[in-house]
């Protein structure tokens, strides 16, 4: 029996031995590459197992459902600090959680820029507004945002959005128990399609949106492309849903070649015409991408944070009771012989506006962005960038 415990004691010895030389091996590829005063300057932390770095603890902590725990571990582990160091998305990165540190490094343009991960941008698109420059960034938001931002395009979609919301409330009702959130996310894509694409593409909605949900759960996945792993099928469900667009795309140009074949202006349609001070037009991959980058950014974030508002207005009662009061004084005070909502009903909705906008400032639908430091940028003695070019 002491034979066995020493062999098992030497066992175990290797094990942790063998831990920490994997756990080294991410440090020791990218810090040596840092002169030795940055290096020494990194805030605490660990860059995590080699090729996955933290990535297998940031996937457990969402699937858990308590995705807090990832930033907490870092927390118990190295201080309350809110600056650590890490491995994420295959790149050495610096995890910053101090609300001054976190608002210098979103607004400061002069020193970061969008840095999000290559697999991320495979998924998203080159041409999408992560992969394109900052300048070029801001002129594509410039363009794209009229159709779907404002009381302007809002009026022109809010019988198209209050039929299928009342037709939805009604389907729901008699469906028993319902998958609250996929419901939401299926009532938001087809709303948004209509704004992108008109109503010519209902026939292949359930398709696009089948891509789209496989596209998103592979933009923040491990970059692993093989078969079965989430990353390699969101491409696949990218090329598919490529060729789809690209074919719609060829068909509304052909259309608009013809007298009177544009009846009405969506997105696409905007996209079509825009140009860049060269008289350049878009062609079809950019195109795609920004359509791509709309489609996923547009419906998860409507459907979730509808969810919550409505989660958060069961759990307050005299909110509800507030929010319900309104819209029945509204709905009272409208003219007679109308039936559906106008922009007048909803400039008048003010107290279900600080609903929703209170639930946008409580609820943080994305867990992390990402920025890229231009240069060396320090804080509290700490170096925030692992640029290694000199």
């Amino acid at each position: 029996m002491e034979g066995m415990g020493y062999y098992v004691g030497i066992l175990l010895g290797l094990i942790l031995v063998l831990r920490w030389s994997l756990k080294s091996v991410n440090a020791w590829i990218y810090e040596t590459k840092l002169e030795k005063k940055k290096r020494e300057s990194l805030p605490p932390g660990d860059l995590g197992w080699p090729f996955i770095g933290n990535m297998w603890s940031f996937l457990r902590a969402f699937k858990s459902g308590d995705p807090d725990s990832f930033i907490s571990a870092f927390v118990h582990r190295y201080g309350s600090n809110g600056i650590y160091k890490s491995m994420m998305f295959g790149s050495p990165s610096i995890i910053v959680t101090v609300p001054e540190v976190v608002r210098k490094v979103l607004l400061d343009d002069d020193t970061y820029r969008h840095g999000w991960p290559n697999s991320t941008i495979e998924i998203a698109g080159r041409k999408s507004f992560i992969g394109i420059s900052y300048e070029e960034h801001k002129r594509l938001r410039r363009l794209t945002k009229t159709p779907i931002n404002g009381h302007e395009a809002l009026s022109i979609y809010i019988p198209y959005i209050e039929t299928n919301v009342v037709s939805a409330l009604e389907k729901w009702s008699n469906m028993g128990r319902i998958e609250f959130l996929t419901e939401l996310r299926r009532l938001t894509f087809k709303i948004i399609m209509y704004i992108f694409l008109s109503s010519e593409i209902e026939h292949i909605l359930e398709a696009l949106e089948k891509e789209c949900t496989i596209l998103n759960y592979g933009l923040r996945a491990m970059a692993i492309n093989i078969p079965g792993f989430a990353y390699c099928e969101a491409l696949k469900a990218r090329g598919r849903l490529a060729t789809i667009l690209d074919r719609i795309i060829n068909e509304r140009r052909k259309k608009r070649e013809t007298p009177l074949g544009i009846t009405r202006k969506d997105m696409l349609d905007l996209l079509l015409e825009c140009e860049d001070d060269n008289g350049r037009r878009l062609d079809n991959e950019e195109i795609i991408d920004t359509l791509i980058a709309y489609l996923n950014a547009g419906h998860e974030s409507s459907g979730h944070i509808t969810m919550w508002a409505t989660i958060f207005l069961q759990s307050h009662p005299e909110v509800f009771k507030t929010a319900k009061e309104e819209q029945e004084r509204i709905v009272m005070n409208m003219p007679p012989g109308q039936t559906g909502l106008t922009l007048n009903e909803y400039r008048q909705m003010e107290y279900l506006s600080k609903v929703i906008d209170e639930t946008l400032r409580v609820v943080s639908f994305s867990f992390m962005t990402f920025r890229e430091a231009k240069k060396d940028v320090e804080f509290k003695g700490f170096v925030l960038t692992f640029k290694l070019d000199p």
